[in-house]
């Protein structure tokens, strides 16, 4: 019987990429370049080995994406499919098939000839995504545990290390963006599409909200470490522990989440 693990895995297809000031750049490059303390790490050590390059919607998926989780397009915001396409120097049909996506995640709300609007932040909607991530993502971090790749567990503790480098550097949009690299390779050395593709619903609207309320009622350096401690485990193969780092994690985001109702 042939199980997830056993097929081959492509390198990841969306997710957050570079920031707006050079989004005609940014579609085209496939990496993120970073600058400050830990640059060498998030620059030039995690590295997915090759990868198919980019189409421009996939592409114009990460760049608007990240526009969203970083709250450069605010919730509540009316964006049209030709501000962004001037915005990124593409045409509007790769932007119109990222909206789609971005539609489909929660992030955007389309509206039949009124433009696109990006969706508002709700609470209740965060706890009730962190309910499904306690089962899912204690399970997706056991199997990566247990199924990754030897240059997957090498990957995974390049990141760790690239975390802790962006916590000292105080840097939230450097996290942001290995966050989602933390994501993209949870992704594939689980060897679970179908507890992957249920995740990727999920991580975007759980990113916007943190990048939103941490200021005011988290902590950016413990959730970082803690995200950390995560792929540390994995890297060292080992499941338990993996698994309850995913839990402390939830924890405090679920903590963190509750405090901003009181606000």
């Amino acid at each position: 019987m042939i199980d997830d693990a056993q097929i081959p895995r492509k390198g990841p297809q969306r997710s957050g990429s570079a920031r707006s000031v050079d989004s005609a750049s940014r579609v085209v490059a496939s990496k993120v370049k970073f600058t400050g303390l830990g640059a060498d790490l998030i620059n030039h050590e995690v590295d997915y080995g090759p990868e198919p390059e980019l189409n421009l919607a996939d592409s114009a998926y990460r760049a608007i994406e990240e526009m969203i989780c970083t709250l450069e397009l605010q919730p509540g915001a009316r964006v049209s499919e030709s501000s962004l396409a001037k915005r990124l120097g593409i045409g509007r049909t790769p932007v119109r098939e990222a909206l789609q996506l971005l539609s489909r995640d929660g992030l955007v709300v389309v509206l039949r000839r009124h433009g696109v609007l990006v969706s508002e932040i709700d609470v209740r909607t965060q706890l009730r995504i962190i309910e499904v991530r306690r089962a899912l993502e204690s399970l997706m971090v056991r199997l990566a545990a247990e199924r990754a790749t030897e240059e997957e567990i090498a990957q995974f503790a390049k990141i760790a290390a690239a975390i802790y480098a962006a916590v000292d550097a105080n840097d939230d949009l450097a996290f942001v963006r290995l966050d989602s690299q933390l994501n993209e390779l949870l992704a594939r050395a689980c060897g679970n599409r179908f507890a992957s593709g249920s995740m990727s619903l999920m991580t975007p609207l759980s990113r916007r909200f943190w990048y939103r309320n941490y200021k005011s009622a988290g902590d950016m350096m413990l959730g970082a470490r803690l995200h950390a401690e995560i792929a540390d485990a994995i890297a060292r193969r080992k499941p338990d522990e993996a698994e309850q780092a995913v839990k402390r994690l939830l924890d405090y985001i679920e903590d963190f989440s509750r405090k901003t109702l009181d606000r």
